[in-house]
């Protein structure tokens, strides 16, 4: 049995990571974490909420703690009380410290890491990706599933593909989390440059490979920019699907690992990534 962990900002709970989180874990027959971030510098209110008209006022921040932690209390509930409708094997974790270095050392210790790709763990919006996930994908330890805010049953995997370590990993990473059977739907999507040919990079190499994890998988060669072909290619795509990829790290360098081809996927197709690196 494998351990799945959804990272939750009790501040602003994510249905999305709770119904994808509840889904994989029954794909895979998982047990299932939730890890609640209870990093004490993160609050729903600001120093100016505080000031009265003899500067900051005690009633109020008791009254503001208050509230916060009540608002904790119903993330939880709201988890749980969806966990046991599932009848998933779940447990609750509260952590207090940093929630970024909360969620590195979580995913020392784990086979999968779900949470929400517009995760800020702040008061404010930023742009996707934020700081934030920036921080995680850079040392995260253990592969994450991105989700979007809406849910959507997932119904085609995409290994998006070209050659590298880096995406050979994620696939091999993606099929040790997920058995065979979970998904009848596959593609191996490439993309290569104009001047190339069509050929798939190490094609007896990468279907020696993948005819052992999959038993119906079709392959796909585009040419044009990455980024711009992904986007085109689901313009007709009917199934929900999921995308996998590899991630990148500091100080590799990749066209398929720039920061740029997570960031349009997750603006523009509202799916979610499975990435890994290594």
């Amino acid at each position: 049995m494998k351990k799945i962990i959804a990272a939750f900002d009790g501040l602003r709970y994510s249905d999305s990571t709770q119904d994808y989180a509840i889904e994989i874990s029954n794909i895979t027959k998982s047990h299932l974490f939730g890890i609640f971030l209870d990093d004490s510098t993160r609050t729903s209110y600001t120093i100016y909420d505080l000031l009265g008209k003899e500067g900051v006022s005690e009633n109020k921040l008791k009254k503001l703690i208050g509230n916060d932690d009540e608002t904790r209390k119903k993330s939880v509930e709201l988890f749980k009380q969806a966990c046991q409708d599932a009848q998933l094997n779940f447990s609750i974790q509260h952590d207090k410290n940093i929630a970024y270095k909360e969620i590195i050392h979580e995913s020392l210790y784990s086979d999968l890491l779900i949470l929400n790709s517009k995760e800020t763990f702040t008061n404010y919006d930023e742009k996707s990706p934020s700081r934030f996930i920036k921080n995680i994908l850079e040392d995260i330890q253990c592969p994450v599933i991105l989700v979007p805010e809406k849910f959507n049953v997932i119904e085609k995997i995409i290994l998006l593909y070209d050659g590298t370590p880096a995406s050979i990993f994620a696939i091999k990473m993606f099929n040790y989390i997920f058995p065979e059977t979970s998904f009848k739907n596959i593609e191996l999507l490439s993309i290569k440059k104009m001047e190339d040919n069509l050929h798939i990079a190490d094609n007896s190499y990468i279907k020696s490979l993948l005819k052992h994890y999959y038993k119906n998988i079709t392959y796909t060669v585009l040419k044009g920019i990455a980024e711009e072909e992904i986007i085109h290619h689901l313009k007709d795509e009917k199934l929900n699907s999921m995308f996998v990829l590899g991630a990148y790290q500091r100080g590799i360098l990749s066209r398929w690992l720039k920061i740029s081809l997570a960031d349009i996927l997750m603006n523009e197709l509202n799916s979610p990534l499975f990435i890994a690196h290594k």
